[in-house]
């Protein structure tokens, strides 16, 4: 799937589905070696910090600046960045800039992310999120919602958080999500920031 340049993270050729809003669901986007390397190391090591907001609360760090174990860090150099903007930039038939931001998330019983649209006039444009678990259940939760609008019965599809698999979507006010609330397990996430180039 992917080379020693390019990186562990790669979102292939996924068609772009417009409706609710445009966004590409990725059956597999990290290489079984990385995923594995990754869950261990979020299980034991990482750096969690606990973060809350009106309509969230979830452990995070930033993985571009925070010390990171030699196994980790390349996953998240330069090249492989880069490869995976590219990829992001053709899939929305888009130009992005260089600035891409990575940051892990982890969610546990209890937790959830309400609707909302990750929209912020000047902020990022696009995002990648790529799941990590040891096998989550249907019954232990979180599942990645996206919705036609602000109300939360009008869900456009649900996807369960699978780990290796991503969804990309493009960032505006009209790109509701959610996840829904954790009952077991723990709920790993990758969530890579774009920033289009200014029209």
């Amino acid at each position: 799937m992917t080379s020693v340049l390019t990186g562990a993270f790669d979102i292939g050729r996924p068609d772009l589905q417009p409706k609710p809003f445009a966004h590409v669901v990725l059956d597999r986007c990290i290489e079984p070696a990385a995923e594995a390397a990754l869950l261990s190391w979020f299980e034991v090591e990482a750096p969690w910090r606990l973060v809350e907001t009106d309509f969230y609360e979830q452990y995070e760090f930033s993985l571009l600046h925070e010390p990171l174990p030699p196994a980790i860090t390349r996953l998240f150099g330069p090249v492989p960045l880069d490869h995976l903007r590219q990829q992001m930039a053709r899939t929305f038939d888009t130009t992005l800039t260089r600035r891409v931001s990575a940051v892990a998330h982890k969610l546990v019983p209890g937790q959830r992310i309400a609707i909302h649209n990750d929209y912020l006039m000047g902020e990022e444009t696009h995002r990648l999120t790529v799941q990590l678990n040891r096998g989550l259940t249907e019954d232990e939760g979180g599942f990645f919602m996206l919705f036609n609008g602000l109300d939360p019965a009008d869900v456009y599809s649900v996807h369960r958080p699978v780990s290796g698999t991503g969804i990309g979507f493009a960032i505006g006010p009209d790109s509701h999500h959610a996840v829904s609330r954790m009952h077991g397990g723990e709920r790993f996430t990758i969530v890579f920031s774009f920033y289009a180039e200014p029209s």
